[in-house]
């Protein structure tokens, strides 16, 4: 039998649970964020693997029989997955304890509403930057209006909760940290800066581009003043941060402070590839074992007997690198688009 922790959870070799899947139901993304999609040619996933909504409402079934009680919808951008509102609706069904989107939020405002009424608990914004022309020059598009527009509806369609994500870059965008946590107050929404990650598309990687946790709590407290630690009661990957008038933000430390100790989360691929670290080699498949009629309780298995052998812990084995460059060179990238961050869902 596998081990369960006193919540019926189970557990990997660190006695981490099995609690949160994060699923991309698109590999495809309409921007070419340098640290991420800096190419400008990409090997897309074959549409006839993609899974279809029901395929996806199935193994969320199996993983929710096995604890999962969080879900969140990445991609690429995952409002690039046509009627994506669908399968919200069919996710919003079940009893999960979060359902949540990660979008770039270029769509955003013509699509916000019917994901509301579809049932979406929450929503989180993609934002690097307040500037049109730094936007245009990190992520190749002319899109940042667009953005601002997407993030400017997210509160009247009644979304609360709302998080922007930054990624917070060494000499690029560090001037803006104060300006995006005053412009957070304006939506409202609390912002998460993430240090840079040697992960997937990130060939233009080095040590000097990341702006770390302990340089943005430097330059935040010499503006505001004394900023207080909060304690996180789950194992969400940003560590929260008070500032002294009450205003929150987070940071995810992946790359100077790994929290692999503590990590819950596993990735759905688009076309049913389950990996189980962010810096994982391969993936355990999922798809061709569904489509060839394995139950429930065959699907159960496999992704329990995995779970339970989990060893991994990439970011801090990462850090215990001595010399550190890109994790996965452009050429083995080319070769397999499931090494690619927008693959396997950030």
């Amino acid at each position: 039998m596998p081990e369960r922790d006193d919540a019926g959870l189970v557990l990997d070799t660190y006695r981490r649970p099995l609690r949160n899947l994060r699923i991309s139901v698109t590999d495809r993304c309409n921007l070419r964020c340098r640290y991420c999609m800096p190419e400008a040619e990409y090997t897309w996933l074959p549409r006839r693997d993609l899974l279809t909504f029901e395929e996806i409402s199935t193994l969320v079934d199996v993983f929710m029989d096995l604890g999962v009680n969080k879900v969140r919808l990445t991609g690429g951008e995952p409002l690039l997955r046509r009627d994506v509102a669908a399968l919200v609706s069919m996710l919003s069904a079940k009893p999960l304890r979060d359902l949540a989107m990660t979008t770039n939020g270029v769509l955003l405002a013509g699509h916000v509403e019917e994901l509301k009424k579809a049932g979406l608990n929450r929503v989180t914004v993609s934002l690097d930057t307040l500037r049109a022309d730094r936007s245009k020059t990190l992520s190749q598009r002319a899109t940042h209006p667009s953005v601002l527009k997407g993030i400017a509806s997210v509160a009247p369609a009644g979304f609360t909760d709302t998080k922007i994500d930054t990624v917070a870059l060494n000499g690029i965008n560090d001037d803006e940290l104060v300006d995006l946590i005053e412009f957070g107050r304006t939506v409202p929404a609390e912002v998460r800066f993430i240090e840079y990650m040697d992960v997937g598309g990130a060939t233009s990687w080095s040590p000097e581009l990341v702006l770390s946790r302990a340089e943005i709590l430097t330059r935040l407290t010499a503006h505001y003043g004394p900023i207080t630690p909060l304690r996180n009661h789950d194992a969400a990957p940003a560590d929260r941060f008070e500032l002294p008038d009450g205003t929150t933000f987070g940071i995810v430390s992946s790359t100077t402070k790994p929290f692999c100790a503590t990590c819950d989360r596993s990735r759905l691929t688009a076309d049913g590839l389950w990996y189980l670290c962010l810096y994982a080699m391969e993936g355990v498949n999922l798809r061709d074992p569904l489509r060839d009629g394995a139950s429930k309780a065959d699907l159960s298995k496999i992704i329990t007997d995995a779970w339970t052998a989990r060893t991994d812990r990439g970011a801090v084995d990462r850090l215990a690198e001595r010399d550190r460059t890109p994790f996965i060179p452009l050429t083995a990238l080319k070769n397999d688009p499931h090494l690619e961050m927008h693959t396997r869902g950030g």
